[in-house]
């Protein structure tokens, strides 16, 4: 679908509207008080192609949530449905445990191929259950199997999945077995300089922590970090900085995890997130995009570790033949057509374009973003000043351009503080015509709710940019 057909259409009529009303009531009344995407896009999607979604209400949207990352490809794309679609028509099981199986073997050849060369040549992959806090887990009790230790390290902001010791990890649920050090950033450093200065203070607590007996942190069983942070608010780390975690966690015989669930598969301009340092993780725990759409989730670590007996991680639904044919698709597609290297290119014109909002509008504390990953946090223009610069975030102002977006047709997902970062995940498909459209109805949306919040002209303080 073009640009031009993807715009928010007005003329649905009564009765999609009132099947797409219908079919929210019942939503709210039957389904649980968790859910979320659902409370602020109430959508009904029907059809989907590419970047473009189509509501029951007959209106159309640009897709930059992405199933939260998950299409890599967008919707539906044809090499995606022609693999599954020879698996259905070949008569193969669509579930085989952890059998050998043809499909499977396809996609474990094609996944090796991509990753990281320290590892593809020295690579054991387990199956785990179809979402990635499965491999999270699976990656914890293997490396607390390898080390003999039980403690895991992980950073402030990060986000691994919903599991018990996923959430732990996450800073959602309070365990013991979990620590968490600072995470480097610019915007809110947590010592107060950013830049270099913060990435390496940031490395050297990590450093005093793990050496100093008395801080409380024993040698941990392994180290888990987000190349780049999510749900924390589109937060690349710096490259140095992961040099620095793989030496110090490889000088201390500490397994390096890297959670690469969300920016796989090319999403920050890189295979993988880990490629732009240059690092070789230990182990890799890999979901979302890397099924193709469907459920699939794995962990990939190196021979070393293979240490675990039979029935040590297993999950009934870790052969799925269908995502595993859809992932393949999609890994030789992203690798063949050089779509990784496409979202670096295009993230950085997206990047280019976005800071002019930084620079129009006081609300927008900070662009920021790796690839096709990309952040803006909303902040009050009127609160004070932290040590880097940043001002409060301001969450109701990141629902107010997330809400606007939507009444122009753009879906976005929120993250970050509170939910104060308005985050793209377009597919890496994406046209420049789509990138344009996609920017001009943000920078519309982030104009008009900035001009409804209170003060002469709201917290933006400027007039939209011509």
């Amino acid at each position: 679908m073009t640009v031009t057909e993807s715009a928010p259409e007005a003329g649905a009529s009564t009765g999609a509207r009132a099947a797409h009303e219908g079919i929210l009531r019942r939503q709210s009344a039957r389904e649980s008080a968790a859910r979320t995407y659902a409370r602020a896009l109430p959508i009904v999607p029907v059809r989907a192609r590419g970047l473009t979604i189509e509501g029951a209400d007959g209106r159309r949207y640009l897709d930059c949530l992405s199933g939260a990352g998950a299409l890599a490809l967008g919707h539906n794309h044809p090499v995606v449905l022609e693999a599954i679609r020879g698996v259905l028509d070949s008569g193969a099981p669509l579930q085989a445990l952890d059998l050998a199986t043809p499909v499977k073997d396809a996609f474990v050849t094609e996944l090796f191929r991509t990753l990281p060369p320290g590892l593809a040549g020295h690579a054991r992959v387990q199956f785990c259950g179809p979402a990635g806090a499965d491999a999270v887990e699976a990656a914890f009790t293997l490396v607390r199997a390898v080390t003999g230790r039980d403690p895991i390290v992980a950073f402030a902001g990060a986000y691994h999945g919903m599991t018990a010791g996923a959430r732990a990890a996450s800073g959602h649920a309070p365990d013991v077995r979990v620590a968490r050090l600072p995470y480097p950033q610019d915007y809110r450093c947590p010592f107060g300089v950013g830049g270099t200065e913060g990435a390496e203070l940031a490395a050297r607590w990590t450093e005093s922590v793990l050496d100093d007996p008395k801080s409380g942190v024993p040698l941990p069983a392994g180290v888990i970090v987000e190349p780049v942070q999510g749900e924390g608010g589109v937060l690349p780390a710096p490259d140095a900085w992961m040099r620095r975690m793989r030496r110090i966690t490889a000088d201390r015989s500490v397994p390096l995890i890297a959670d690469e669930i969300q920016t796989g598969v090319g999403r920050t301009g890189a295979f993988w997130a880990v490629d732009h340092s240059g690092v070789t993780p230990d182990v890799m725990v890999l979901s979302k995009a890397i099924g193709g759409s469907l459920p699939l989730a794995v962990v990939v670590y190196h021979e070393d570790l293979d240490v675990w007996g039979p029935g040590a991680h297993a999950g009934t639904f870790r052969g799925n033949q269908l995502a595993m044919a859809a992932g393949t698709a999609t890994l030789a597609h992203v690798r063949e057509n050089r779509l990784a290297e496409r979202a670096a290119e295009l993230g950085s014109r997206m990047l280019s374009r976005l800071s002019e909002l930084e620079r129009t509008y006081p609300c927008v504390g900070e662009v920021r973003g790796r690839g096709l990953m990309i952040g803006l946090e909303f902040v009050d223009p009127d609160g004070a000043q932290g040590p880097c610069g940043a001002r409060p975030a301001a969450p109701a102002l990141a629902a107010a351009v997330q809400r606007e977006c939507l009444h122009r047709g753009l879906i976005v997902e929120l993250g970050g503080r509170g939910g104060s970062v308005v985050r793209l995940l377009p597919p890496l498909t994406i046209s420049d015509e789509q990138a344009a459209a996609v920017l001009d109805r943000l920078a519309e949306a982030v104009g008009a709710a900035a001009r409804s919040q209170p003060g002469p002209r709201g917290p933006g303080r400027a007039e939209p940019p011509e």
